[in-house]
């Protein structure tokens, strides 16, 4: 099998290297050889699309790589586009995409670390850590008191990864867990799940409320303004989903409206947000850019291992446990 790793011009970080695969097929020795090819310039892609039979790249590059009718032409032995992350939204519509190419996300990837930092934005949050930042700024010593997160309710919109991962931290924190996803299957990691439609009934109850849901055109603005006004007064947010799936202007109304109490989020509309951007200085805002969920340590590792069960399954006939449905967008 002949596989090509397409990396970004630039990015120090997350480029999957040589020896990164070769410890990859060491931890996979069924696997076998395979022809590898790694690039990060456009001679680099010319170079190796055609023969490839698996592409694994970064989702933001796929459209730019791939105008609508370019495949199957452009890689006529194409079985595979596997990318480096969860969501997919960068990517769609997904006109471009013919159908006897299977589309393989990173899900699976980014649990352990969102569940961390979901956890800590959580603490910050109840801590009233925005507060004791701005005191800071003003060199002033106010005693905050606050108690334990054991009994709070923190609604979790998306159970995925990410949202899994932060369901079974705040469990362990004695916290009462409501998921909400499409159906109501239940999660073991949560004290209740529901589907996407009750979601105005839980809101009035959120100690907490946490975006970890995939954008699509179900999850664009599902936190409205009109939504954020049923959280209850004090209510705290999270969003380490996309920007698009709130009304960004509306929640910086609510925190200077003291509707809500604050708010941690890793996404932003834009992004990043340009500079004198309301968000920077909205008291009881943090934000932070893009980096709950990707480990610097263990990012690479874990994406190649995704990669060789879902080739293993190709190899064996199986349906591929990360193969995107276009239709839903994840």
């Amino acid at each position: 099998m002949r596989i090509h790793v397409q990396n970004p011009p630039n990015d120090p970080h997350f480029e999957i290297t040589k020896a990164q695969w070769n410890a990859a097929l060491a931890r996979h020795p069924d696997m076998g050889p395979m022809a590898v090819s790694f690039a990060r310039d456009d001679e680099g892609f010319a170079g190796a699309i055609g023969e490839a039979e698996v592409l694994l790249t970064w989702t933001r590059q796929l459209r730019a790589r791939f105008p609508k009718g370019a495949l199957p032409g452009l890689a006529p032995r194409l079985k595979v586009i596997a990318t480096t992350s969860a969501g997919l939204d960068p990517a769609a519509p997904f006109d471009w995409l013919p159908a006897e190419v299977a589309l393989l996300n990173n899900r699976g990837t980014h649990g352990d670390k969102a569940g961390e930092f979901g956890i800590m934005a959580i603490l910050m949050l109840h801590t009233r850590m925005p507060a004791f930042v701005e005191q800071q700024r003003r060199e002033e010593w106010k005693p905050i008191f606050t108690s334990t997160l054991e009994g709070r309710r923190v609604l979790i919109i998306g159970l995925g990864a990410l949202g899994g991962g932060i369901a079974r931290r705040a469990r362990a924190f004695g916290m009462r867990v409501i998921g909400v996803r499409n159906g109501a299957a239940p999660h073991p990691d949560c004290d209740e799940t529901h589907p996407a439609e009750a979601l105005d009934s839980l809101l009035p109850g959120a100690d907490f409320l946490v975006l970890a849901c995939p954008l699509t055109e179900r999850t664009r603005n599902i936190l409205s303004r009109e939504r954020i006004a049923l959280l209850p007064p004090g209510a705290r947010l999270v969003n380490m989903a996309r920007g698009p799936v709130w009304d960004q202007e509306a929640v910086l109304d609510a925190l200077d409206a003291g509707h809500l109490e604050g708010c941690v989020t890793d996404v932003t509309v834009p992004e990043p947000p340009p500079p004198g951007h309301r968000i920077w200085k909205t008291p009881g805002m943090i934000v932070t850019p893009h980096i709950s969920a990707d480990d610097l340590v263990r990012y690479n590792d874990r994406t190649l291992d995704i990669l060789m069960e879902n080739l293993r399954a190709l190899r064996e006939g199986q349906p591929l446990p990360n193969r995107v449905d276009p239709a839903r967008g994840y």
